[in-house]
């Protein structure tokens, strides 16, 4: 693993994420970022931690950040000291970065020096502004009650502009999020988010839970994407602790990730012609998905396929009968699938309300960091499946899709496209999954041992860091949704627009509240 241009003690970890880290100071830390951006690479995520429980003299923070690069996952720490707890900002570099500095300061205290935005993100007054639940100190049963306090909008003012809030509490079952448009007329001149309402404490969950149960955490991250997480947690558990997981599990675990992908395809492509008022194809593509997690619920217990990928394999496997169901309903759905692809393309008024609608130019997407299918449509091809293919999608070939329209039309077409390569992989694994143990029995934790997980999800990438503590304990655990770099695209993706097409270009990008509200 290297950076090109900068000389650090890279140390390789063990498991299936191609990865390394290494350690950096102040000047290595703005520069492996400046680095990885002038070489292509991309900011994965970036997180902090409280250091001062390793030892009676420890006086310090941390930060890390994940990048990707050509030969992998380059993660570099640098040491925050507690007399002075800054890091530089990254965000002139990466604007990702922007609110993931922001969540680290409200959860640890850690200011990025020299941010131009330095609000609040997740804290909403739900706790002061001199306590971070993420220190080692914070108590919460002394956190007084709740209070209101205020959020600076970025205010657009002239003729004729006047705003428009929607949420943070939705006439549907979703998570909460609001969305402040500052338009004229029914054109959007700006869009401004704000998330995190919840405070589920995710990151805080984990040190509850051993790092054999962790799991259990991560599939709860965002439950659309509870495969995802769940391996990606696997695969940390497993490079921490050394072990593989046996053949058959890691085939099946792909097997779930392809159902999750299909499941949630299903379901947008049914809300994108909803939105379009097309609502035939929302009756179809549902009926479509109810019978595809009736099938998953059947094979392996759960709907949503959640706790099924374990630390050292999977709870469960399926036989030769249930392999024939689950091809057999492949064959079934792709039938259905080309035939409604068909009549999308074919409508006329569809395609008017899809083409050229919340573009995110290729050129545009790069800079932002547009990530997973919204990047795919963007121009943007990165696919861990193809990219980095571990157990078994190097034996599978996953055929990558992308468009450069960067429009609601692209994101349906790739929507498409994706579904039907992943009913292509899902006959190959029913049929090549070979016999065998189910998992591994995991061996003690060693406290301070380290692992990083990094898998594509439907949405994106989701990467989850574990580090054991005592007693076989989680110490520290970070899960990173891909929606916190997509979010802020969508704030850009909407300008020009008018305000009835907000709800069509936001499904087209179909981001998670819950994923980003740790």
């Amino acid at each position: 693993m290297r950076i090109p241009g900068l000389n650090l003690a890279w140390k390789p970890l063990a498991g299936e994420a191609p990865a390394a880290r290494a350690d950096v100071g102040e000047w290595q830390w703005t520069q492996a970022a400046r680095l990885v951006r002038e070489g292509g690479g991309r900011l994965v995520a970036l997180w902090g931690e409280d250091r001062r429980d390793l030892a009676d003299d420890a006086d310090e923070f941390a930060v890390h950040a994940a990048y990707a690069v050509k030969e992998g996952l380059a993660l570099v720490d640098l040491l925050v000291p507690a007399a002075a707890p800054a890091f530089p900002d990254l965000s002139g570099l990466f604007p990702a970065a922007g609110r993931l500095q922001r969540a680290v300061f409200d959860l640890l205290g850690l200011a990025a020096a020299g941010a131009a935005d330095a609000r609040p993100w997740l804290r909403h007054g739900a706790w002061p502004a001199d306590a971070f639940p993420l220190r080692r100190d914070f108590d919460a049963s002394r956190l007084p009650p709740n209070a209101f306090a205020d959020y600076p909008f970025v205010r657009v003012e002239g003729e004729g502009v006047h705003e428009i809030p929607v949420g943070p509490i939705h006439a549907g079952i979703i998570e909460p999020g609001h969305f402040r448009f500052s338009i004229v007329g029914e054109k959007v001149l700006r869009l401004e988010e704000r998330l995190g309402y919840v405070h589920k404490g995710i990151d805080k969950l984990f040190e509850s839970h051993d790092v054999a149960s962790g799991h259990r955490v991560a599939g709860r991250v965002s439950g659309d994407s509870t495969v995802a997480f769940a391996w990606a947690y696997a695969q940390a558990a497993e490079s921490l602790l050394g072990v593989v997981p046996p053949p058959r599990a890691r085939w099946t675990r792909a097997l779930l990730l392809e159902r999750e992908r299909v499941a949630n395809h299903l379901g947008d492509l049914g809300a994108l012609g909803n939105d379009a008022a097309v609502a035939f194809a929302l009756a179809q593509f549902m009926r479509l998905k109810e019978d595809w997690l009736r099938l998953s619920g059947e094979v392996f217990g759960h709907r949503l396929l959640m706790d099924v990928i374990v630390p050292g394999g999977v709870a469960r496997g399926f036989d030769a009968v249930q392999a024939a169901r689950l091809a057999a309903q492949c064959d079934a759905v792709e039938a259905e699938v080309r035939e409604l692809r068909t009549i999308f393309d074919e409508h006329a008024g569809l395609q008017d309300r899809f083409l050229t609608t919340g573009r995110v130019t290729p050129d545009l997407a790069r800079r932002l960091g547009l990530a997973g299918l919204a990047g795919r449509a963007s121009g943007q091809a990165f696919d861990l499946r193809a990219d980095f293919p571990c157990t078994p999608y190097d034996a599978l070939a996953v055929r990558k899709s992308g468009y450069a329209a960067g429009d609601v039309a692209a994101r349906a077409n790739l929507r498409f496209d994706e579904l039907l390569e992943s009913l292509r992989l899902l006959r190959s694994l029913a049929a090549g999954t070979p016999p065998g143990e189910l998992r591994v029995e995991l061996p003690p934790a060693r406290a301070g041992a380290f692992g990083v997980g990094w898998v594509e999800g439907w949405r994106g990438e989701c990467l989850v860091a574990v580090e054991a503590g005592e007693g076989g304990r989680i110490r520290r655990a970070h899960a990173h949704d891909p929606s916190w770099q997509n979010w802020p695209v969508l704030e850009h993706a909407v300008i020009g627009n008018i305000v009835p097409d907000f709800p069509l270009i936001n499904k087209s990008f179909n981001l998670s509240y819950s994923g980003g509200d740790c």
